[in-house]
C-alpha cells in the first residue's frame, strides 16, 4: 500500500537520479516521425564505447514544443539545445560534448547562440513568454518511469485530497482557481464537478470521463500531454472521481495516437501496481480504477454526449440536453467529462492553491492555455500561454513571425467550430470571451496562422468540407444544411455563384447555427461567418469579377507567358502535363488557355519569371 512515506523516499532517492548528468530527446509524434528513437539507439551505441552507458542517462521524453526544429536532445545539467538532430552528428556530440566537455556549437538551436554567449534555451523567444503548466511535466520526465512523475511530486495532490480534503473541499478548491474547461465551451470545471456530485446524490454509480479524442485539424495539445505526462492525467482522474463520488472513470482516446495511447496504458499499469488506482487508495476507503477506450476518429465524438454513447458501444452520436451528462450521462449515471488538458491543471491547483492558478490570466479566463501552432508560422509547435496574451505576441515573438517576408492575413482558432480573426485584432488579449465577441472561439487550442497567399474563402470551403464528411446525419440541420453550405461556397470558388447566393448563405449559416442538434453543427457555419464579417470584399470578388484575389481557387485562375521575358527554352511545354504550351526554342511561347488544367506546374518550372497566373 502506498503512503505519503513511501512517496518522499521515492521522490529523495529520484533527485539525485533527476539532478545528474542525463539527456533528454523528444520521444513526442512528431520527433518519432522524424527518427528519433534511432537517435536513442545510436545515442546509447556511442555512450557504450566510450564507456558512459552506466554515467549517463539517456532518457525518452515527450514533447518540447518546438516541433518546426525536432528532433531535440538537451544535455543537462547544462541545459545545452541540439535541434534537427540526425544520426550521423551522434559521435561527434558524444566525442566532444560528452566525453570532452565542449559544447558543440554547429549543432546548437541558433537562437541559445549570441555575442554574449550560449543562453537557456527557456531565453529564447519561443519560451520566454512562455508559461508551463499543463505541460509542465513533458520534454523534462520520462513518461514511461512513475518514479520520475513521483520526483516531480506526482500523486501528492491526491494524497493531500484523500487525507486532509472532503470532496466539497476539493470542489471548491477548483472553483475558486477559476479553471474553465480547455476542450472548447469554456464551462467552469468546478461548477461541472458540483453538479455532478449533488444533482443525484444516491447514485449507485458515478463516472469519470476524458475527452483525448482531440478532432480539430492541427491540434495536438491533449496527445502531447498523454504522450510525455500520462501520471498528470491519472491523478486528476482519481481527484475527480474523489470529489464527485465516482469509482470508475474512462479515458476515450483516438486510435490514431498509438504513442499516446500506449504510453497510457503503461502508465495506468504502473498506477495500479503502486496502489494509486484500485481499492483503498492510501489507505483510505476511496476506491478508482481507469479503463481506456479507443475512438475511431470521428470529430463528433468530441461532444460530450456523442463521446458517451461511443464508450457504451453504440454509434457515436449527440443525445438531446437536458438530462445533462452531470445528471444523467455514461450509462444513465453522473458523470464528469473534461478534456486531457483541463485535467493536467487539477494537481497544480490542488497543490499550489486556487489563488497561485487565479493569478494567472484575465478576470473571467485564468491560468494558462495551451495551443498546437501551425500554418504560415516560422516556429510550428506547442506553446502554453498566460491567458490575456496577445495574438501579436503569439504570431511574431512566441511563432516568430511569418517566413518569407509575408504578411500575417488571419488566424483561425477553434478548428472547424472557430473563426478567423484579421489583422485589425493582432492585439486582442486571448481568453474565453474577447474571441467569442470577435466571432471566434478558443476551441481546444488549434491556432492557424494565415498570409497573403491565403484565401479566406477557400479556407471557410476546407473547413465546411471537413465538417460535412464528420456530420454524423442524426439532424438534418446539420446533415443537409451543411451540404448546401458547402455546394453554396463551391459556387463561389468556381466563379459560378450571385450576390443572392451570397445572401442565402448567410441566411443558412443562422439557421443551422439555431436549429442542428449539438456543438458540431451549431458551430459549424463559424468560419463562414467570420469570414464573412471580415473579408466580405473577398467574396465579392469571386462573385462579380470572377478573380481570386489570393490566386488559390483554380477555376478563376488563368497563366499566361509574358513575351518579353520568355526565353523560348521549352522548359514550360516539356512539363506541361496537357500539352497546353506550343512555341520553337528561343521564341517566345504561349498558353492555350482551352487546353490549360491551371495546374502551375509550367510556373513554378520558369527560370526568368515569364509565367504569370492572374
Amino acid at each position: 500500500m502506498m503512503s505519503l512515506e513511501k512517496l518522499q523516499a521515492i521522490k529523495a532517492e529520484m533527485a539525485p537520479v533527476m539532478e545528474g548528468r542525463h539527456v533528454l530527446v523528444c520521444g513526442g509524434t512528431g520527433c518519432t516521425s522524424s527518427n528519433s528513437m534511432k537517435i536513442i539507439a545510436k545515442l546509447e551505441e556511442e555512450l557504450k564505447k566510450n564507456g558512459l552507458e552506466n554515467e549517463i542517462r539517456v532518457v525518452k521524453t515527450g514533447c518540447f514544443g518546438l516541433c518546426a526544429l525536432g528532433p531535440i536532445m538537451i544535455i543537462y545539467p547544462e541545459g545545452s539545445f541540439y535541434s534537427m538532430v540526425t544520426e550521423e552528428q551522434i559521435p561527434e556530440i558524444v566525442s566532444e560534448h560528452l566525453v570532452k566537455g565542449n559544447v558543440v556549437e554547429k549543432y546548437l538551436y541558433n537562437e541559445t547562440i549570441t555575442p554574449e554567449g550560449i543562453i537557456p534555451y527557456n531565453q529564447t523567444t519561443f519560451y520566454k513568454k512562455q508559461h508551463r503548466v499543463a505541460l509542465r511535466n513533458c520534454g523534462v520526465i520520462s513518461p514511461e518511469n512513475i518514479n520520475e512523475y513521483i520526483a516531480k511530486d506526482g500523486y501528492l495532490a491526491l494524497h493531500k485530497c484523500l487525507t486532509e480534503m472532503t470532496p466539497d473541499d476539493v470542489i471548491k478548491v477548483v472553483l475558486d482557481s477559476g479553471l474553465r474547461g480547455r476542450g472548447g465551451g469554456g464551462f467552469p470545471t468546478g461548477k461541472k464537478w458540483q453538479l455532478a456530485r449533488n444533482l443525484v446524490k444516491d447514485a449507485d454509480q458515478k463516472y469519470v470521463c476524458c475527452n483525448a479524442d482531440e478532432g480539430d485539424p492541427g491540434a495536438f495539445m491533449d496527445r502531447s500531454v498523454l504522450e510525455g505526462d500520462p501520471h498528470a492525467l491519472i491523478e486528476a482522474m482519481a481527484i475527480a472521481g474523489y470529489a464527485i463520488g465516482a469509482t470508475q472513470g474512462y479515458v476515450y482516446v483516438r486510435a490514431e495516437y498509438p504513442i499516446a495511447v500506449e504510453r497510457l496504458q503503461i502508465a495506468i499499469n504502473q498506477a495500479r501496481e503502486s496502489g494509486f488506482l484500485g481499492k483503498n487508495i492510501f489507505g483510505t476507503d476511496f476506491e478508482f480504477d481507469l479503463g481506456v477506450r479507443l475512438g475511431a476518429g470521428a470529430f463528433v465524438c468530441g461532444e460530450e454526449t456523442a463521446l458517451m454513447t461511443s464508450i457504451e458501444g453504440n454509434r457515436g452520436e449527440p443525445r438531446p440536453r437536458p438530462p445533462f451528462p452531470a445528471e444523467s450521462g455514461l450509462f444513465q449515471k453522473p458523470t464528469v467529462l473534461n478534456n486531457v488538458e483541463t485535467y493536467a491543471n487539477i494537481p497544480q491547483i490542488i497543490l499550489k492553491g486556487a489563488d497561485w492558478f487565479a493569478s494567472m490570466g484575465t478576470e473571467k479566463s485564468k491560468g494558462t492555455k495551451v495551443f498546437a501552432l501551425g500554418g504560415k508560422i516560422k516556429h510550428t509547435g506547442l506553446v502554453e500561454i498566460p491567458m490575456g496574451t496577445t495574438l501579436r505576441d503569439v504570431v511574431y515573438e512566441i511563432g516568430g513571425g511569418i517566413p518569407n517576408g509575408k504578411k500575417f492575413k488571419a488566424a483561425q482558432t477553434g478548428g472547424p467550430s472557430g473563426g478567423c480573426i484579421p489583422t485589425e485584432y493582432l492585439d486582442i488579449e486571448i481568453d474565453y470571451d474577447n474571441l467569442i465577441s470577435i466571432g471566434s472561439m478558443m476551441g481546444s487550442g488549434g491556432l492557424i496562422v494565415m498570409d497573403e497567399d491565403n484565401c479566406m474563402v477557400d479556407i471557410a470551403k476546407f473547413f465546411l468540407e471537413f465538417t460535412v464528411d464528420e456530420s454524423c446525419g442524426k439532424c438534418t440541420p446539420c446533415r443537409v444544411g451543411t451540404k448546401r453550405l458547402y455546394e453554396m461556397l463551391s459556387k463561389i470558388t468556381s466563379g459560378t455563384a450571385t450576390m443572392e447566393d451570397l445572401d442565402k448563405m448567410e441566411k443558412l449559416c443562422h439557421y443551422i447555427k439555431n436549429n442542428s442538434l449539438c456543438g458540431l453543427g451549431q458551430t459549424a457555419p463559424n468560419p463562414v461567418l467570420s469570414t464573412l464579417r471580415y473579408f466580405r470584399d473577398e467574396y465579392i470578388a469571386h462573385i462579380q469579377d470572377k478573380k481570386c484575389p489570393a490566386g488559390v481557387c483554380t477555376k478563376l485562375l488563368s497563366y499566361s507567358i509574358v513575351a518579353d521575358k520568355c526565353k523560348g527554352c521549352t522548359a514550360c511545354s516539356r512539363v506541361c502535363p496537357v500539352g497546353a504550351i506550343s512555341g520553337t526554342v528561343k521564341n517566345p511561347h504561349s498558353i492555350d488557355t482551352s487546353k490549360c488544367i491551371k495546374c502551375g506546374a509550367c510556373m513554378s518550372k520558369c527560370k526568368f519569371d515569364a509565367i504569370v497566373k492572374s
